[in-house]
Parts: structure tokens; sequence; C-alpha cells
């Protein structure tokens, strides 16, 4: 009785553990993971001041163009992970995107947790989303819908001449409905070389530029410059 008892208080106690380490975010568990999956990018080592901005699940035809907005007046770039299903009706908007030197990325077909599909569903996935993107730029990196991957995956990706690309800086803005806790998050765990995602779509792309108006002037201030995945790539040390 008495090790059924500390048996039931002993696993919400790991699960709460390990939600607190996931939610900070710790730079060791950054550097663990990069360290068993190397060829994913989770954030990018160098001293210059410099984050990558990822914006997933977009295109969204009235939110998209205020993360533009935002995105323009204080000359920052990102990265986004567009998902090709919510791309008809909003082509021009991913032109925009293209026109104005932001980057596409592949978040495959639908709004769904990669994980749990086969390896088979995901690659014809994969292969389906990259033939829309590229009608508007080569695409080089892919992220996995929830961010959950497996060696499978990660063989698949390589196969078609892509990178896993996560991140380093995750507000959970999915999950919490408030536009100043996203930003005050990123704010605080930003880092040179640091990745940053945020999402689009639906009321998640509203609190993201609300969220953004916040971030961007003070990473400015602070002397950060805020680009893509690729640009940030660039500029890892040897």
């Amino acid at each position: 009785m008495r090790i059924a008892l500390m048996v039931g208080l002993l696993v919400p106690t790991l699960f709460l553990s390990f939600g607190v380490v996931l939610w900070l975010q710790p730079e060791w568990l950054i550097t663990k993971l990069r360290q068993s999956s190397p060829e994913v990018l989770y954030s990018v080592e160098t001293k210059q001041s410099v984050v990558a901005l990822t914006i997933d699940d977009g295109p969204d035809a009235d939110d998209s163009p205020k993360i533009l907005k935002v995105l323009d007046e204080y000359d920052a770039h990102a990265t986004f992970f567009l998902i090709t299903d919510h791309i008809p009706g909003n082509e021009t908007l991913v032109r925009r995107m293209v026109a104005e030197g932001h980057e596409l990325g592949n978040h495959l077909t639908a709004d769904e947790p990669s994980i749990d599909l086969s390896n088979q569903v995901f690659e014809r996935e994969l292969i389906e989303a990259d033939e829309v993107l590229s009608d508007y730029m080569d695409v080089r990196w892919m992220r996995p819908g929830s961010g959950w991957y497996n060696d499978d995956m990660l063989a698949t990706i390589k196969k078609h001449g892509y990178q896993c690309a996560l991140g380093s800086v995750y507000p959970y803005d999915p999950q919490i409905s408030f536009s100043w806790f996203s930003a005050y998050y990123v704010l605080w765990k930003a880092k040179p070389g640091s990745v940053i995602v945020l999402h689009d779509h639906g009321t998640r792309g509203k609190r993201t530029a609300d969220a953004l108006k916040i971030i961007l002037p003070e990473l400015e201030r602070q002397g950060f410059q805020v680009v893509t995945l690729s640009e940030l790539n660039n500029m890892a040390k040897p």
C-alpha cells in the first residue's frame, strides 16, 4: 500500500519536473538535443547579435498582412513555415512574403502532428507541400507538425534535400493566448544564435503581430538583427 502511494506521488512529480524543464528550455537541454540529432537545427553558435524568427502555420488572409507590416516597420525578416492547405486563396500573400525578403519553409499540407503519420504518408505530404512551395522559391527547411520527429522522418527529410529545423525559443503561444506573455518570454530567452518560434493562422496570427510590436523594437534597441533561418545559418561559426 505504501509503495503504491509512493509511486502514485512520484509519477506526477516526474511529469511536472519534466514539464518545467521543457517550459524553461535551459541551454543545456538545447545542447543535448543538438548533440543527439546534429542534423536538426535548433539554434546556431555565433557571437553576432542576430536571431532567426520563424512563424508557423500560415498563410492567413486576415493576420499574415498584420505580421508582414510589423516586420517591414522594423526591417526584420522571417522564415514562414507554411501549411500548403492554407495557401489556396492566399497566393498573393505568399508572393508578398517572398518579395519582401522573407523565406518559406515546408510545414507539410495539414495542421497535424507529423509523428502520428506513417513514414509513407509523411513522405507523400512532404513531397506534395514541396511541389506547391517550389512555385514560389526554392525551399530548404522543413519543420514537422507539433515539433516531434523520429529517425525515419529525418532520413526522409534528408532524402528530399531538406534540413529539419526546430527552435530554441518557444513561448507556447498556441497554448497561452496572451501576446504580452509571448513577447516577454521571447525577450527573456533570446540570445545570439537563437531560433524563435511563433505562430500564424486564426487568432494566433493577431497575437503574433501584437507580440512582435513589443519584441522587435526591444531587440533593435539591444542591437539585435532579426533574420531568416538561412541567413542565421550562414553566420554560424565554422
